[in-house]
């Protein structure tokens, strides 16, 4: 059986996280966004695309 090649999602930060519900503030911390501007890789998986999600309107994905 072929291994499936696992990707990288690269995840900005676009919008403030002021006003949002707690639970998705930690969603963003969980990803390693804390500022406006912030980008970092994750892999593109279940759980990464579950919390991508959950705060899709303060974030912009693209593949790596």
């Amino acid at each position: 059986m072929a291994k499936k090649a696992s990707g990288k999602l690269t995840i900005k930060l676009v919008k403030s996280l002021n006003g949002c519900k707690k639970d998705q503030i930690a969603t963003a911390e969980s990803l390693g966004l804390r500022k406006i501007g912030k980008v970092t890789v994750q892999p593109a998986n279940d759980a990464t695309k579950g919390k991508i999600a959950k705060i899709s309107h303060l974030v912009e994905v693209t593949e790596a």
